[in-house]
């Protein structure tokens, strides 16, 4: 097993995850679907690209300060039925084809302006993060609720710099993409490493957003047992099976991501200008050459994430249907 999980490791290095040891491999994701959502290739930087953050270190500070978490909240919703206890327990699919998650339909409208937010503001970032985490939530609960999947919120641990989450350090050296963690639920990102790295794509905050919001899916993945039944599947499959394996995992991901960014489009807002940028930005992040082929090419990104964004539907987000063409 020891084996087993050393070649997981050198598998996605390139991809920077954070590996932690497993408590029991058959029965926990551990890090595996921890992955970085994005490895775009080094682009040139142009004046005003490198600024300043603004955030003033005190002495004595740790270099790798503890994370500020917020955690998941007690759910205490009223939204379910009143009637809940006496109805009979409901038969879940947790498997990759014919989840029951794809039953949910569409996600709701919800309120959610972005304001203008600098980038380069870490806690104005932090604070867009968290508040349009918010919204995913509304979006999400009630999708996975009326199918009968049982719903909470994930955490987050936003820094300004780096620190170490349950699934590695974040971001890694010569990093800067977030990850999620199925270990304990949170999502992990760093705002003055976002606003380095993705600032050279582009400085419209929804691009970040749409990251998160595919984080997110990663959430949602380990909500419905996509998760669990994708890193069973890896343990048994070779290296080119565990690549495009991944690949369909990450895209459905990016699926997941563009149905909750229409979910806020409304009040976001994010007219034709926002949605040709978001569409530009997740088609050139993903698999460059020379990389591991474990989050599908760039074109591929931005079409499941269009896919998503456009047919809202969460059966349209079954990568693990789709042709291997789509999913390269």
């Amino acid at each position: 097993m020891a084996g087993l999980l050393g070649a997981v490791a050198a598998l996605f290095v390139l991809a920077i995850v954070g590996v932690a040891v497993f408590s029991s491999a058959d029965d926990d994701p551990g890090s595996s679907t921890a992955l970085p959502s994005y490895t775009p290739p080094p682009l040139p930087t142009f004046p005003g690209d490198d600024r300043d953050t603004g955030e003033t270190r005190r002495p004595g500070d740790d270099s790798t300060p503890r994370p500020r978490y917020t955690p998941r909240p007690r759910d205490t919703s009223s939204s379910r039925p009143s009637d809940e206890t006496s109805r009979p327990p409901v038969t879940l699919d947790t498997s990759l084809e014919r989840n029951t998650v794809y039953t949910a339909g569409t996600l709701p409208k919800v309120k959610c302006p972005g304001a203008a937010v600098n980038i380069y503001n870490n806690t104005q970032l932090r604070n867009l993060i968290l508040r349009t985490g918010r919204c995913m939530d509304q979006a999400w609960a009630p999708a996975l609720r009326r199918v009968g999947i049982d719903w909470e919120p994930p955490g987050w641990a936003i820094v300004s710099r780096k620190g170490r989450g349950a699934c590695g350090d974040f971001p890694q050296r010569g990093s800067y993409v977030p990850y999620y963690c199925p270990r304990n639920m949170t999502i992990y990102a760093s705002t003055s490493a976002l606003a380095r790295g993705y600032g050279n794509i582009t400085t419209y905050h929804g691009a970040i957003v749409g990251m998160m919001a595919h984080e997110y899916g990663h959430h949602v993945q380990t909500l419905t047992g996509l998760g669990m039944s994708h890193w069973r599947l890896h343990l048994r499959s070779n290296r080119n099976t565990q690549l495009a394996l991944s690949r369909r995992f990450e895209l459905q991901a990016n699926c997941f991501g563009g149905m909750a960014m229409r979910a806020m489009a409304g009040s976001y807002p994010i007219g034709p200008n926002q949605r040709r940028t978001l569409y530009h930005f997740f088609s050139n992040v993903g698999d460059w050459p020379g990389r591991p082929r474990d989050h599908g090419s760039p074109p591929n990104s931005g079409r499941w994430f269009r896919q998503g964004f456009e047919r809202t539907a969460a059966y349209q987000c079954n990568t693990w249907r789709a042709p291997s063409s789509t999913v390269s």
